[in-house]
C-alpha cells in the first residue's frame, strides 16, 4: 500500500469514526436525554415505549437527512468550485436554489402545500434548463457565461420571491420564511429514502468524474491536451450537481453556507485531490450538518432554530478563524 493511500484512508476512517459519534450524541440529546446505553438497548433490544418513538420515529430519520443533506451539497460545491476553478462558487451561485424557492413560494400562496417537494425539484429543473440553454452558444458551454447568467438568475428569483412575500398574508408569509431558512424537520419516509438514493448516486456518479475535475483544476485548455473531452466533462457535472442542489434543497428548504464552507476545510485536511476531495467532503458535510441541526434543535429547547441560521453563523465564524490562522495562504482550488 502506498504512502497517499494510507494516508487517504486513515482520513476517511477518522471521518466516518467523527460521523458516527456525532450521530450517537445527537440521538441522545434534545428535549429528552437519552443515556448512550439505552440507545444501544433499544437498538439492538426489544424495548418499546416512547423513547424508542423518539429514537426511531424522530431523530434517527433527521439525522439520516442531515448527514446526506449535507454531503450532497458539499460534493455540489467541490463540483462547481473544480468545474469553475473558482474558490467562491457554491451549489447555490447558478440559481438552482432560487428556482427551487421560487417553486415553493408559489406552492405554498396557492395553498398546495402538499406538494412543497415535487414544487421545488420542478422550479430547480426548470432553472437547471434555463441557464443551461441561455449559457450554451453552438453546443459550447462557456464557464463565465454560464456563472453570470446563473448569479442574474439568482437575483432574479430572489426578487420575486421577496415580492411575493410583500403581497402575501401573513400565515403564508410564515410558511415561506420558515421554508427559507431551512429545516430538517421531514417525516414523510418516502422523500426521505429519495434524498437518501438520490445523494447516495449522485456521489457515486461524480467520483468517476475524479480525474477530470483534477485536469480542469489546470485549465480547460490542459485539460484537452490530457485527453478530457471538456464540453461534455462541463455539460454533464452542470447538470449532476444542479440536479444534487436540487433535489436536496426541495425537502430541507435553503440551507447556505454547507456547500461554500466544507470543500475548503477538506482541501486544508485532505488536500485538492478531487478523487479524496469528494468521499472527504460528502462525510464532512454531512457532519457539519448533523452538528448544526443538533445545536438548532436544543440550544433553546423545546423550541427550535432555523438550521440554515445555524450554518451561515457557524459556518462564517469557523471559517474566517481558519482563513485568518493560515495568513498568506488565501483560498485555493
Amino acid at each position: 500500500m502506498n504512502k497517499k493511500l494510507k494516508k487517504w484512508l486513515i482520513w476517511i476512517f477518522a471521518l466516518i469514526g467523527v460521523l458516527l459519534i456525532s450521530a450517537f450524541f445527537s440521538l441522545s440529546v434534545g428535549a429528552d436525554r437519552i443515556s448512550l446505553s439505552k440507545i444501544i438497548s433499544l437498538i439492538f433490544g426489544p424495548e418499546k415505549g416512547i423513547e424508542s418513538t423518539i429514537l426511531f420515529h424522530i431523530r434517527f430519520p433527521r439525522i439520516l437527512l442531515a448527514i446526506f443533506i449535507g454531503g450532497a451539497l458539499a460534493v455540489s460545491g467541490v463540483i462547481f468550485q473544480g468545474m469553475f476553478r473558482n474558490p467562491l462558487v457554491g451549489p447555490y451561485t447558478l440559481g438552482v436554489s432560487g428556482g427551487a424557492a421560487l417553486g415553493v413560494t408559489l406552492s405554498i400562496i396557492l395553498g398546495l402545500s402538499f406538494a412543497i417537494p415535487l414544487a421545488g425539484m420542478s422550479g430547480a429543473i426548470l432553472t437547471i434548463l434555463i441557464v443551461y440553454v441561455l449559457a450554451s452558444r453552438k453546443g459550447l458551454l462557456t464557464i463565465s457565461t454560464l456563472l453570470l447568467i446563473g448569479v442574474m438568475i439568482s437575483f432574479l428569483s430572489s426578487s420575486l420571491i421577496t415580492l411575493i412575500m410583500a403581497l402575501a398574508d401573513v400565515t403564508k408569509l410564515h410558511g415561506i420564511l420558515f421554508w427559507i431558512m431551512g429545516s430538517l424537520e421531514e417525516s414523510n419516509l418516502g422523500l426521505i429514502r429519495l434524498v437518501i438514493a438520490l445523494s447516495t448516486l449522485g456521489v457515486i456518479f461524480s467520483f468517476f468524474f475524479a480525474h477530470n475535475l483534477n485536469a480542469f483544476s489546470l485549465g480547460e485548455e490542459e485539460a484537452l491536451h490530457l485527453g478530457i473531452n471538456v464540453e461534455r466533462t462541463k455539460k454533464i457535472l452542470f447538470v449532476l450537481a444542479s440536479l444534487l442542489t436540487g433535489s436536496v434543497v426541495s425537502v430541507s428548504g435553503m440551507i447556505g453556507f454547507v456547500g461554500l464552507v466544507v470543500p475548503h476545510f477538506m482541501r486544508m485536511f485532505v488536500g485538492s485531490d478531487h478523487r479524496i476531495l469528494l468521499p472527504a467532503a460528502f462525510l464532512g458535510g454531512g457532519i457539519f450538518l448533523l452538528l448544526c441541526d443538533t445545536l438548532a434543535r436544543t440550544v433553546i429547547s423545546p423550541m427550535e432554530l432555523p438550521v440554515g441560521v445555524i450554518t451561515g453563523i457557524l459556518g462564517g465564524v469557523v471559517f474566517i478563524y481558519f482563513l485568518s490562522r493560515r495568513k498568506g495562504s488565501g483560498l485555493h482550488i
